[in-house]
């Protein structure tokens, strides 16, 4: 004999983690309740699931509701805003893969490369966002202040604490990236990334963004390297191009005259 399907019930009083029907009975002296209730005329198998359901919409809107909130994105921006016109380089199959997110299950990074102003921001905080909303815990950071954070951990000597906090995230999204002027191959190209972080943090920092002051973060070219191969391995690298979107619409737009 097949076993029956779970109902809705089953499924509902799983999400809840309650006993079975079973073990919520009472004693086998105690009466029945009746079939139907006297107001709707339903049975209560099916107001208990009605009652359920309804309690797991709300504990996932406000699960979703904190994922978002705990990955402190800068503003909120979707994935499905991003002008696929302003941009060729991005198409509707890039766009369903960040919003897919199997490369987090898969342990794959996305690296997204372009110059200032092709979308590379609007995507990764889509990407994070919608990360968010399927329950996965995010966190947007940018390169500064994940560095500051270790910084003052590794001084305060609590570093193995927040190195664990970070590995308890599913998605660590970086911006941002840092410098090295002793790698001569190194394009002149911001670089963001959406690594996932399993059991240790992956968090990636190609050395192809110039820094704004000139300084260098990389010095050591081994370094370097080191960080570009560990990011890149088996990575989504997408290219947001070079012509900046921001550029070429204050171009076209008129100023008002004063």
């Amino acid at each position: 004999m097949r076993p029956k399907p779970p109902t809705i019930t089953d499924t509902a009083r799983r999400g809840r983690r309650l006993p079975p029907p079973a073990s919520c009975t009472g004693p086998p002296s105690a009466p029945k309740p009746p079939a139907t209730t006297p107001t709707r005329r339903i049975s209560h198998p099916t107001f208990l699931a009605e009652a359920l359901r309804i309690e797991l919409d709300v504990r996932h809107e406000r699960r979703r509701a904190r994922r978002v909130h705990e990955a402190k994105l800068p503003r909120i921006k979707t994935l499905d805003d991003f002008d696929l016109a302003a941009n060729e380089n991005i198409t509707p199959a890039t766009i369903a893969l960040l919003r897919d997110g199997s490369f987090v299950a898969n342990n794959e990074p996305v690296v997204l490369l372009g110059n200032s102003g092709t979308g590379k921001s609007h995507l990764l905080i889509g990407t994070c966002l919608a990360a968010a909303e399927n329950g996965r815990r995010v966190r947007y950071i940018t390169c500064a202040q994940l560095a500051n954070e270790l910084a003052e951990a590794a001084d305060e000597h609590n570093l193995s604490r927040v190195v664990a906090r970070y590995g308890r995230l599913t998605c660590c999204a970086w911006t941002n990236s840092g410098t090295s002027t002793s790698t001569p191959t190194a394009p002149n190209s911001s670089s963001k990334s959406s690594p996932h972080a399993k059991n240790a943090p992956r968090w990636p920092s190609p050395p192809t963004c110039p820094s704004p002051s000139g300084a260098t973060v990389f010095p050591d070219p081994r370094l370097a390297a080191a960080i570009v191969d560990r990011v890149t391995f088996n990575a989504h690298i997408l290219e947001t191009g070079t012509q900046s979107y921001r550029l070429r619409t204050s171009k076209t737009t008129t100023r008002r005259p004063r």
